[in-house]
């Protein structure tokens, strides 16, 4: 799932929860901007699109990547500027070990695809939460948690490595131990300008710590970003108290 709000005073653009039924595509009005108008002096608004695609990742990421693209060409038809995948959209595996031998590095050839679908689409694409071999990963054997940027020419603008590993006891199915596989990053990456406006890049469990929202906030973040693939527990014990 993927959750995002502006700062105040901008509308609140869309809080996508855990246990609601949604569409695998929604196709949402991001802050309006002046456009001016060839025959009157008046001003009228453009509201530039944004696309928030939903997935149900396997560990099939053939099939991943086909559903994937098949939204971002249905948000390009549409003429969303920006598409956003969700937290583990390349796949979600069965066990840690799986996911350690499914990840890639970021110059692989799952995310090479996709900057070529971006130069194709002439899209920016929010790539939520991705399985990231790091240069690391030799010496740790260990991923990171990684959302991606790419521009409409298909280039990584930025990359920000999740800093909050979730690491909790899930009542009746016991822990959940993110910090066995995956490393913390260690900085945050500065708001990027992005054709929907000034976007700040974090990864669902992040959104338990105000500290991390506010620094991007005060680094002139006008979206926050919180894809996420939280459970059918952890969903509700996050998203609802957040955004109540």
């Amino acid at each position: 799932m993927l959750g995002f709000i502006t700062r105040p005073p901008r509308q609140l653009l869309s809080l996508l929860c855990t246990g609601h039924r949604l569409p695998r595509i929604s196709v949402l009005c991001t802050q309006p901007r002046p456009r001016a108008m060839a025959v009157s002096s008046s001003t009228s608004w453009e509201l530039p699109l944004v696309a928030v695609c939903q997935v149900t990742s396997t560990p099939n990421k053939q099939e991943n990547f086909k559903t994937c693209a098949e939204l971002v060409r249905e948000a390009a038809r549409l003429g969303a500027c920006l598409a956003f995948l969700p937290e583990a959209f390349d796949f979600i595996a069965r066990n840690p070990a799986e996911t350690l031998r499914l990840s890639e590095p970021l110059d692989g050839d799952l995310l090479g695809r996709y900057s070529q679908l971006a130069r194709e689409c002439g899209i920016w694409l929010s790539l939520g939460g991705f399985h990231e071999r790091g240069q690391d990963w030799e010496q740790t054997q260990k991923i990171y948690n990684c959302h991606v940027l790419l521009n409409n020419e298909g280039l990584v603008v930025a990359s920000y490595r999740k800093t909050h590993l979730c690491d909790v006891e899930i009542p009746g199915q016991g822990p959940m131990r993110e910090s066995n596989s995956t490393m913390p990053g260690r900085t945050l990456e500065p708001p990027v300008s992005t054709p929907a406006g000034k976007v700040g890049l974090a990864i669902c469990y992040d959104m338990r710590f105000p500290e991390l929202s506010l620094k991007l906030a005060e680094a002139g973040a006008e979206i926050l970003t919180y894809p996420s693939a939280f459970g059918s527990v952890t969903g509700p014990a996050h998203w609802e108290p957040v955004s109540s």
